[in-house]
């Protein structure tokens, strides 16, 4: 399923009645997917919470997730989900957690299938934004600033 957003059109797989992935092709329109059309109540339940979190921010409490990744992954997304809208964490405070290094949680993250849903985007460097989506430039970091900004949080 292929979705216009603020960002960028989102491209949404599915699996088993669940979202299996969700990734930003970026495009330079600035639309919401009020008008594509979904063929499953599964669509059209992952792509109203994107909408109202593009609209106003809210956050996603009611999509079943199914990414696919190696346990320490699994570990690592699921902390992410723990980090509530308009905050952040770094990567740091997250392999603290795990008793692991930032650099294998930023390897994680740029391997996360799910991007926003699970909130990569608010994991920082200690020392600024850090990267996303194994980008530290360019349109990819434009993407982390915009939803970092838009959830609120100043950096």
């Amino acid at each position: 399923m292929l979705m216009p957003s603020k960002i960028g059109d989102l491209i949404l797989e599915f699996e088993d009645e669940q979202l299996l992935s969700l990734s930003i092709e970026e495009s330079s329109e600035q639309r919401l997917g009020s008008n594509i059309k979904s063929n499953s109540k599964l669509e059209k339940s992952i792509r109203q919470p994107l909408e109202n979190y593009f609209s106003s921010s809210i956050p996603f409490e009611t999509i079943t997730l199914s990414p696919k990744g190696t346990s320490f992954q699994k570990a690592v997304w699921r902390e992410l989900t723990q980090i509530p809208l308009g905050e952040t964490r770094t990567y740091g405070e997250i392999a603290n957690k795990l008793h692991s290094s930032p650099r294998a949680v930023g390897n994680a993250c740029r391997k996360n299938p799910i991007a926003i849903i699970i909130p990569c985007h608010r994991v920082v460097s200690a020392k600024g934004i850090g990267g996303y989506a194994g980008a530290t430039e360019g349109k990819q970091l434009n993407i982390k600033r915009w939803l970092l900004n838009h959830e609120g949080v100043q950096l």
